[in-house]
């Protein structure tokens, strides 16, 4: 029995009418290429049954269609609702593209292998800043994610944290909240320092004081949320509302506030940040601020992807809007008997 012969891409190129270099570039999704052209090359593959060899192309190049991600390694990270839209999003990104995926947690003294990815997406810079100079000065494309580096010139994508907790504030202050708590998050990233500068900001413009008693120190984990409960249970006077850095942290002092004896709203509001999905299913739904983490994570993707086209692509800064979402965990505070 004769055996079935291999189509080739020198098959394609042929019956599409174009060079191997633009059938070549078609497979890989390059965006320079007419349309005239992706139209007849994608035809001659369906038409042909052409099963493109990828790895083999690539390793013929030279060239490395890896996507990196390193993320700041952290306890709960698999727990964390934004780590793992993070991975999620960055994965899908990557099938879009027919490109690999290679994750790396660090503690901040190991990197990504450099040989291994053709560019590197950061998400969040903590101890890890050095990285992104190494990979920077070998020649290596970067975007940073969630994290705007106004002294470096490198591509980023990230959120207007500042603008989102200032509105949860605002939204806290029109409810007529005047004694509002916030709890930060790991104050080591930049997302936590830019809420933190948001609820300051709001309670500055609005005439309240924002004490430092009033100012509790989170990191993003569930412990140090129920500490900062216990904290505004103990106070006198207790605030009204807390506004929390993260749905996590707020869904567990909600938690802890009931325990305690108080019921959320009517003793105390209490407002996240992220808009986690299981925050509509506690005890109380949950107003927050939504963060667009996929779109983040898929147009630091696409960045990284058109950067590893172009080298000399210009320095994009984007910095995507907040939503507040409002739900059943505010209202306005009791009148004073």
């Amino acid at each position: 029995m004769a055996r079935k012969k291999v189509v080739s891409i020198e098959d394609v190129a042929q019956a599409a009418g174009v060079s191997i270099t633009t059938v070549s570039r078609v497979i890989n999704k390059f965006p320079t290429v007419k349309d005239a052209n992706r139209r007849k090359v994608e035809e001659a593959v369906r038409r042909l049954n052409f099963k493109p060899n990828l790895a083999a192309q690539r390793l013929a190049s030279g060239s490395n269609y890896t996507i990196g991600l390193e993320i700041p390694r952290y306890e709960g990270i698999f727990y964390s609702f934004y780590a793992m839209e993070i991975f999620r999003s960055v994965g899908i990104a990557c099938d879009a593209l027919r490109v690999d995926f290679l994750l790396h947690l660090t503690d901040g003294k190991t990197s990504v292998n450099a040989a291994a990815v053709g560019g590197v997406v950061f998400a969040d810079v903590i101890n890890n800043r050095h990285h992104v100079e190494d990979f920077l000065n070998a020649g290596t494309p970067v975007v940073l994610m969630n994290y705007l580096a106004k002294d470096v010139e490198v591509s980023s994508v990230s959120v207007d944290n500042a603008g989102g907790a200032k509105a949860a504030a605002e939204y806290l202050i029109h409810l007529g909240h005047n004694r509002i708590a916030f709890v930060t998050g790991d104050m080591a990233t930049q997302a936590a320092q830019d809420r933190l500068e948001g609820y300051r900001a709001a309670m500055k413009e609005a005439g309240l004081a924002a004490p430092e008693e009033l100012v509790l120190q989170g990191d993003y984990s569930r412990k140090s949320a129920r500490t900062a409960a216990e904290k505004v249970l103990a106070a006198t006077p207790r605030p009204t509302a807390v506004l929390v850095s993260s749905d996590d942290m707020a869904m567990e002092m909600v938690s802890a506030f009931i325990e305690g004896g108080l019921k959320v709203p009517e003793d105390v509001s209490v407002v996240g940040f992220d808009d986690d999905p299981v925050c509509l299913y506690g005890p109380v739904a949950l107003t927050t601020v939504r963060q667009p983490i996929k779109e983040m994570a898929h147009a630091a993707v696409k960045e990284l992807y058109l950067r590893m086209q172009d080298p000399d692509r210009q320095i994009n800064k984007i910095i995507l809007p907040t939503e507040l979402v409002i739900r059943d965990s505010a209202r306005p505070p009791k009148k004073s008997a």
